[in-house]
């Protein structure tokens, strides 16, 4: 569940919409569900950093040219926890820090993807 540091509002808002490497010779993944995407994209730990730096998290499944659920969207944001913290304690440096070592292990995707930003968001 995403934190609730939104006293002082939240910042940096955030779209982006994940999608399959399509190689041609794999069909791709239809999605019953937000959780069977998000599952699919990203490793536990992964979901873990999202729910636990973001303020505002929303996701939705996108659908491709056929019709299909295929794609994950997100937009998520980030509140501050406000006083005199260090700037890399706050939420959106946790985020970029944990999502930065988890890469590094390839701890972040539990399958490969590809992603746009886009300036369409769900909240």
């Amino acid at each position: 569940m995403p934190n609730s540091d939104n006293l002082f509002g939240t910042f940096n808002k955030q779209t982006s919409i994940f999608s399959q490497v399509d190689d041609g010779s794999t069909p791709l993944t239809m999605f019953a569900d937000i959780q069977a995407a998000k599952s699919h994209f990203f490793t536990a730990e992964a979901l873990t950093v999202w729910d636990e730096t973001c303020t505002t998290l929303q996701w939705a499944l996108v659908a491709d040219a056929n019709g299909d659920n295929t794609k994950l969207k997100v937009t998520y944001d980030f509140g501050t926890k406000g006083g005199n913290i260090a700037p890399a304690d706050d939420w959106a440096e946790q985020y970029n820090s944990r999502t930065t070592a988890l890469i590094d292990v390839d701890g972040w995707a539990a399958n490969g993807y590809t992603f746009e930003s886009s300036t369409d968001h769900l909240f």
